[in-house]
Order: structure tokens, then sequence, then C-alpha cells
């Protein structure tokens, strides 16, 4: 994990937050045994209590409130973030505009988590490299929607990308 390579002084916020978005996306991705959307509502109410509290029994929410903190992260990133991932619970399918939010909520606000972290309270540093995180979120996600293209409509029925219908996608409807 490339977390390892980052200073030490930003390893534990990075994983703070890495911990905090991969337990949303574990829960409406891989509990497949329970009820998600009451697992993911408690998710998002412990996530407000930790956040308004400042303090977790759970130590996921506890790392991550205490970055948020610490950083002064946008609670609206937050809240754009659990958007995203609720729309995992019942979305299968997007269109453009849907899409993009998407992206913006599962991904581009995760960057500007992180950046916020990169440039420790350096407000015009992180208005200058904001345009550049959100890019590079969106880029990553949209490379995990191809890696992961197959396993999600195969196992979930779900289709990130506009105007794709998986049941005739192939390598002729690929170009």
């Amino acid at each position: 994990m490339g977390i390892r390579f980052l200073g030490p002084t930003l390893r534990q916020p990075i994983y703070s937050i890495y911990g905090f978005v991969r337990f949303a996306d574990e829960i409406v991705d891989t509990f497949h045994h329970a009820e998600k959307a009451v697992l993911f509502e408690r998710f998002k109410q412990d996530t407000e209590n930790a956040l308004n509290d400042k303090i977790s029994l759970n130590p996921i929410l506890h790392a991550f409130q205490e970055v948020y903190h610490a950083y002064n992260l946008d609670k609206e990133h937050v809240d754009l973030f659990l958007r995203s991932m609720e729309w995992d619970l019942h979305k299968l399918d997007y269109d453009r505009s849907g899409f993009e939010e998407y992206i913006v909520g599962s991904a581009e606000v995760v960057g500007l988590m992180c950046l916020k972290v990169f440039v420790n309270g350096d407000q015009a540093e992180y208005e200058r490299l904001k345009p550049y995180a959100e890019r590079l979120g969106a880029a990553f996600q949209k490379i995990n929607f191809l890696r992961d293209m197959k396993a999600d409509f195969a196992e979930m029925g779900r289709t990130y990308f506009p105007n794709v219908d998986m049941t005739t996608f192939n390598e002729e409807t690929k170009a």
C-alpha cells in the first residue's frame, strides 16, 4: 500500500481517512448477509456522533474524527462521501449527471480530505492544489470502475458508466 511511503507525520492521518472510507465501502459492497441499509444508517449516525462528540468507541471512527478536527476537514465532504456510498445500496446505473455526482462524492472529496492533511493548514496551497486533487481522485475512481466493471455488474447488477449496457457489452461494443 502506497501509504507506507508517506512520512511518519502523514501516515497515520491518511490511514485514518482510508480506514473511514474503506469501512463505509465495505458495508455497502460486501456485507451481503446483513441488512446493509440498516448497517449503513448506523454507520452514518455513528460518524455524526463521533464528529460532534469528538470521541467514538469505534477505533476507526475515533481515529477519523481526530483527523477531521486536527486538519479541519470539511463536513460537506464527509456528507458527499456518505451520500455516494449510500447510492451504492440502491442505484444500479447512472446517467451522466449522476455519474459525475457519484465521482465527486466517492473520490474527489476523499482526495480533498487527504489534501487537507498534506498541506497541514496552508489554505493558499490547498486552494492552489484543489483542482488537481479533485481530478486525480476522479481519475483513480474511473480506473476502479473499469477494473471492477465485470464484477460490479455480475455480483451487484451495478453499472457506473452511463449508456453502457453490460448485457450486450463485448469486444464489438467496446469500440
